[in-house]
């Protein structure tokens, strides 16, 4: 299976114990920096991102396997034994398939607001709204964020999404290739059959929003015996957001 080289931005002493960090759809490294700069008082941090997003290479294939593999590479070429995975969204689903086919390669896994199943929801209105976006008549973000509003009507998740929309010699465009997210979708939204992997008996704590439903426990004992499960409250999906401080307290008691 070819792999790509990922980008990422590194914080923290190497002579700490490795975390890596792996994001979600749509997103990058770049919105994890604030949490990894907290967790580099402790840890040697690695905040990816994974293929097709942030600064790294895009390809046309975007499934768990191939993503999985990315992950192998960079740590073989960073010389990573074991790192202990901390996942959100499609970065968790990442984690807990690597965790499932590389045990011996995981020290700890921590899966954000996310299970090992395949969900029913759809990102084609989503990313059809995002191509039809007239970027030659855009001359400032606002203006992109306002033509998006009848569309997508969260205006955090608007902003969110428009981090992907840059400005190159005075003209805007997207970083990512919406093309590939949209033939990618099923993929991200779904999870790689279980009859092919041995259960993951090692330490796995799932963080899930306690306003979210992504996550159930009777979903995570077949892939993850050893589970635990902790709702924070006053969060949805965006758990590392919405409840930063009690998100940060239960991951740095996890990993330590």
């Amino acid at each position: 299976m070819s792999t790509v080289d990922l980008a990422f931005e590194e914080f923290g002493s190497s002579s700490n114990a490795p975390v890596i960090v792996l994001h979600g759809f749509f997103a990058s490294s770049r919105n994890w920096r604030h949490v990894a700069e907290k967790l580099a008082v402790s840890f040697h941090v690695y905040s990816l991102d994974l293929r097709n997003h942030g600064s790294s290479p895009h390809h046309p294939v975007m499934n768990y396997p191939a993503m999985t593999a990315d992950l192998l590479h960079f740590m073989d070429e960073k010389g990573l034994t074991t790192a202990s995975l901390l996942g959100h969204s499609m970065g968790g689903k990442v984690a807990m398939w690597f965790a499932l086919n590389y045990p011996d390669r995981v020290d700890k896994l921590l899966v954000v607001d996310i299970a090992p199943v395949s969900y029913t929801h759809c990102f084609n209105d989503l990313i059809g709204a995002l191509k039809k976006l007239p970027l030659t008549e855009i001359t400032n973000r606002k203006q992109a964020e306002l033509w998006l509003a009848p569309y997508i009507q969260e205006l955090s998740y608007r902003q969110f999404l428009l981090q992907n929309l840059i400005l190159i010699d005075g003209k805007y465009c997207w970083r990512i290739d919406l093309d590939i997210f949209y033939h990618a979708g099923p993929d991200i939204i779904a999870f790689p059959c279980l009859k092919s992997v041995k259960p993951f008996n090692g330490k796995v704590l799932f963080l899930a929003g306690a306003q979210s439903s992504f996550v159930k426990a009777e979903d995570l004992i077949e892939a993850f015996p050893k589970a635990l499960l902790s709702e924070i409250e006053g969060a949805g999906h965006w758990v590392h957001v919405q409840q930063q401080t009690k998100f940060l307290e239960q991951v740095e008691k996890f990993l330590t």
